[in-house]
C-alpha cells in the first residue's frame, strides 16, 4: 500500500478538501497511473452530496472522479497492454466479474457485479473505491485505455464519460452519413453529441431553448439549430429524424421530440430527469418509433471511441481549473455556468 494525495467530501454537506488516501501497490495485472487531468461530471456532484441516496448511497469519505487521463508509472509483471510512460485513461469502471453474459458480450457496463471507479466496495483494500480527484490510481489493465497522443489531455479527460455516453448510443442505432440526427440540449453531453454526429457524417440538428446558443451549436458542427419553443420551427422537422439524442436532465416534453422521429426512428435518453417523463403511447405506435436509454459503453467500445477521437481530433470543450477550485466549480455546474466541462489540472494537487 502507499499514500496518495486526494480531495474528498466527508459528508453530504461538506466542501471537498485536501486529504490523504491509501492505494494498493500494483498486483501482477495492475497499472499504476499518475493522474494528469480529471474531468468533472455532474454525477460527481450528485455522489459527493449523497443526492442518489435512494439507489446508491454515498460512503464517506468520498473521492469523486471517473474521467481520468494520465501517464503509466508502474506495471505489474503480467501486464502486456501497457508500458512505463504510456498515456492511459480510466473511465467509470475499474472491475467486473468477466464471466456474466454482459461481460462476455463486451458490455461490462451492464455487469451486475461491476465496480465503479468510486464509491463501490474495494475488493483489494476494503472500504470503497476512490476516484480520480487524486494524484494517482491503480487499476487492472483490463479497465485501462490507451489515449491517442495527438489529443489535448485536458479535453480528452471528459471523453471517458461524456464522450462514451454520447458515442455509444449513436453507434448502437447506426448513425452514419445520410442519417438525420437531432441533439436535444447543448450542455456537457449535448456538445459531445454534436461533435460525434457531425464526425459520423450525419445531418446534425440541435434543439435548444436558448437563441444565444445558435452560434456555438454551428461552431461545434451542427448543420441547423431549432428553437424548441418555436412551434413553427418544430413543425418543419416533424417526422423527419432517424435518431435523436436527448441530453436534457431537466423536466421537458419528450413527446415533442418523439413526434420529430421518422418511421422506425429512435430517441435515446442520456440525460436523467429527476421526475418521470409522461409518454403518449400513440406517439410511439404511429410510426413504430422507439424510446430508449443508454449509459456508458463497454471497454472495447470506449477504446474504439478514443481511437475515433484521435482520428478526427475530437475532444471536449473544457475550462481547466486547479483542484482548489472544485467547490466553486460544483456551484457553477448547478447554474450551468460552464462551456462545456470542467477539467482539473491535477498538477495543482502538488501544492497541497
Amino acid at each position: 500500500m502507499y499514500k496518495a494525495k486526494a480531495y474528498s467530501a466527508t459528508s453530504a454537506a461538506s466542501r471537498l478538501t485536501s486529504t490523504t488516501i491509501v492505494r494498493r501497490d500494483p498486483t501482477e495485472t495492475d497499472v499504476q497511473i499518475e493522474i494528469l487531468f480529471c474531468g468533472v461530471c455532474h454525477s460527481d456532484l450528485h455522489q459527493a452530496r449523497n443526492e442518489w441516496s435512494g439507489f446508491m448511497p454515498t460512503v464517506y469519505p468520498c473521492v469523486p472522479g471517473h474521467e481520468i487521463v494520465g501517464r503509466v508509472t508502474k506495471v505489474g509483471s503480467a501486464v502486456s497492454k501497457f508500458k512505463l510512460g504510456d498515456l492511459a485513461a480510466v473511465g467509470c469502471m475499474v472491475d467486473s466479474d468477466g464471466t456474466c453474459p454482459a461481460c462476455k458480450a463486451g458490455l461490462e457496463q451492464f455487469c451486475q457485479n461491476g465496480t465503479f471507479t468510486y464509491n463501490l466496495p474495494d475488493k483489494h483494500l476494503g472500504g470503497v473505491t476512490y476516484g480520480g480527484y487524486s494524484d494517482s490510481i491503480v487499476v487492472d489493465q483490463r479497465f485501462v485505455l490507451h489515449v491517442p497522443t495527438n489529443l489535448d489531455l485536458a479535453g480528452a479527460a471528459p471523453l471517458l464519460c461524456a464522450g462514451i455516453t454520447t458515442y455509444s448510443p449513436m453507434r448502437h442505432w447506426g448513425v452514419t452519413k445520410g442519417k438525420k440526427v437531432g441533439v436535444v440540449g447543448l450542455g456537457g453531453l449535448g456538445h459531445m453529441g454534436v461533435k460525434f454526429a457531425h464526425a459520423f457524417g450525419a445531418h446534425t440538428v440541435v434543439f435548444t431553448t436558448s437563441p444565444s446558443k445558435k452560434d456555438d451549436a454551428l461552431r461545434l458542427g451542427a448543420d441547423e439549430v431549432v428553437l424548441s419553443r418555436d412551434a413553427n420551427e418544430m413543425q418543419k422537422h416533424a417526422g423527419s429524424f432517424d435518431f435523436i439524442l436527448d441530453a436534457v436532465a431537466a423536466d421537458h416534453d419528450i413527446n415533442a421530440y418523439i413526434n420529430m422521429l421518422h418511421i422506425d426512428g429512435n430517441i435515446t435518453l442520456v440525460g436523467a430527469p429527476e421526475n418521470p417523463l409522461p409518454v403518449a403511447a400513440f406517439n410511439l405506435i404511429m410510426g413504430r418509433r422507439s424510446l430508449s436509454g443508454s449509459p456508458i459503453g463497454g471497454i472495447a467500445e470506449t477504446q474504439e471511441m478514443l481511437d475515433f477521437c484521435g482520428q478526427h481530433n475530437i475532444t471536449a470543450d473544457v475550462e481547466v481549473i486547479p483542484i482548489q477550485k472544485i467547490n466553486e466549480a460544483y456551484e457553477r455546474m448547478v447554474k450551468s455556468d460552464v462551456k462545456y466541462r470542467f477539467s482539473i489540472d491535477m498538477a495543482s494537487l502538488k501544492a497541497e
